[in-house]
Order: C-alpha cells, then sequence, then structure tokens
C-alpha cells in the first residue's frame, strides 16, 4: 500500500466526523461535503508524517474551511447577491454524494432544527468556537488561531453564543395552548389529505402566504394547497416561533423552512410558509415535546 492509498484510508475513517462537524457549522449537507473535500485537497497536497492527531489536525482544517465559507455567506449577504454552492470537485478520498431528503432529515434530527436555526444568528466566530468546544470537545488552544484569537477571547466568543442558544427561547402567550392544538389539528389534516379537517380549522377568509408573497385567499383556496402542506406536515416538527406555535421541516437542499401561524377564536386567519435564510435567521424558535 502506498502512502497515497493509507492516507486516502485514514481519511475515509475520519470522514462522518468531520461530515458531522461540517454539517453543524454550516447547516447544508452540500456544503458540508463540499468542506470535507477540501479538507481532503489540503491533506493530499501537505501531508506532513510527523502529524501526531490526523483526527485533530483535519477538524482543525475543516473548521477553517468553513469558517471562511460562513463569511463568505456575510460577504454576499452585504453585497445582496444571491447565494451560491461551492461546486463539487472530484478526486481521491472521496465518495460521490447526493444529498437525499431522508440523509439531510436524519442529519437535522442530530443537530435540531432549532439549533441550526440558532446557530444561524451567530457570527461565523461565536458559531465555530461554540460547535467545535460544546459539540465537540475541541480546546479552545486549538481553537484560538482558526479565528485569530486568544484562547481567552475564544472562551468569550463560545460563551456568548451558548447564551444565545440557550436563553433564546421565547415566552409563550398565556393562548399557546390552545392555538397548538389548531395548529396540530391543521398538520393532522394535512398529513391525511383531509379536506373537511382543514376546512374545520381554517378561517373562512384565511391568507396563505410564502415569504412574505401573498398566495391563495379563503378556506377553500387555502385547503385546496393541501398537497403542498402535507410535504411539509410529514417532516414538520412542533415549535414555537416568535412566542406563537409554529411549525420547522428541513428540505432537501440542506435548508429549513418555518411554517407559522395566526390563529384567532379557533380558527387559522394566516398562515406563512418561510424558507429564505435572511428571514429564518431573524426568527425566535424553540421546538415543542
Amino acid at each position: 500500500m502506498d502512502e497515497r492509498e493509507w492516507l486516502a484510508r485514514r481519511f475515509e475513517e475520519s470522514r462522518d466526523h468531520l461530515r458531522a462537524v461540517a454539517y453543524r457549522m454550516l447547516g447544508s449537507l452540500t456544503e458540508a461535503d463540499d468542506a470535507v473535500q477540501e479538507a481532503w485537497l489540503r491533506l493530499s497536497r501537505s501531508y506532513d508524517s510527523d502529524i501526531a492527531n490526523l483526527r485533530g489536525w483535519l477538524t482543525t482544517v475543516v473548521g477553517r474551511v468553513c469558517l471562511d465559507m460562513l463569511r463568505q455567506r456575510q460577504i454576499r449577504r452585504e453585497d445582496s447577491l444571491d447565494s451560491v454552492s461551492m461546486p463539487l470537485s472530484s478526486g481521491d478520498g472521496r465518495r460521490d454524494t447526493v444529498a437525499d431528503p431522508e440523509q439531510q432529515a436524519l442529519l437535522a434530527d442530530s443537530v435540531g432544527l432549532a439549533l441550526l436555526v440558532v446557530l444561524e444568528s451567530l457570527n461565523p466566530a461565536e458559531r465555530l468556537s461554540f460547535v467545535l468546544h460544546d459539540m465537540f470537545g475541541v480546546s479552545f488552544d486549538e481553537i484560538a488561531p482558526i479565528v485569530d484569537r486568544t484562547p481567552a477571547a475564544a472562551r468569550q466568543l463560545a460563551s456568548r453564543a451558548r447564551r444565545r442558544v440557550r436563553g433564546g427561547a421565547p415566552v409563550p402567550n398565556p393562548d399557546t395552548t390552545k392555538q397548538r392544538e389548531v395548529v396540530e389539528a391543521f398538520l393532522t389534516a394535512a398529513r391525511g389529505g383531509d379536506f373537511d379537517g382543514l376546512l374545520a380549522v381554517l378561517d373562512p377568509d384565511v391568507v396563505a402566504r410564502s415569504d412574505g408573497r401573498t398566495g391563495a385567499r379563503g378556506a377553500l383556496a387555502v385547503a385546496q394547497g393541501a398537497a403542498t402542506f402535507a410535504r411539509i406536515a410529514r417532516a414538520a416538527q412542533p415549535a414555537l416561533i416568535d412566542g406563537a406555535p409554529g411549525v420547522l421541516a428541513s428540505q432537501a437542499d440542506g435548508g429549513f423552512r418555518a411554517m407559522t401561524f395566526v390563529v384567532a377564536d379557533g380558527r387559522i386567519t394566516e398562515l406563512e410558509v418561510i424558507s429564505e435564510p435572511e428571514r429564518l435567521r431573524e426568527l425566535d424558535v424553540a421546538l415543542l415535546d
């Protein structure tokens, strides 16, 4: 076995770990695979036999790559450009992968949709410090050079992120329980294609929106869109969104959708599907049991 083949085998042993790190950093399976592939390219170009802890070295490299990708996201947002994905490249040390919905759902479940949404609200350095230290046990001495900070400053970054993650849940209002019952009735009807069940929980003048754009109006028109809602409902996790019952659901491209509801007198008067990353980052989210 030559050195390159040996190195590729060692890399494969760490692939799942590296992918998990990248996914928690980026929230996208496609981008996570890009980051892992970049780590392989850097390893194959600059492998040093004196590396004592290859897994740790690769974790650090993936962290740096993810940090660069997160910063590029911020630059694109600030420049008002459309989000683009990094191209996948082929080469040794990588399996061809497809971001199928089932795999996305499993990864999202393992991380927690609400956590990923909250992580999106952190700046890149805070996010990396929190994820590497709190989720993967990387020391602040190792994190510090990645974020160009001292270990003490890296610790503060993680601490700020931790407070945001643990303290970001909104306080429910007194009508939350009743509203949640209405939302759950809607989801049950949508999952089962129960047209009459949908009409029972929709206000006659209900308005449906998608990322701020008005779509269907009226209970009949909204209920006729049950197929769209069913796809979301089947993968939905109940959540408090800005203090009101709603749902979160993963998407095949690695993103997330939120569905929010306005309930009055036991019926849904407004509902909205939110998928734009910028709007999702503005939401206060907490998963419900």
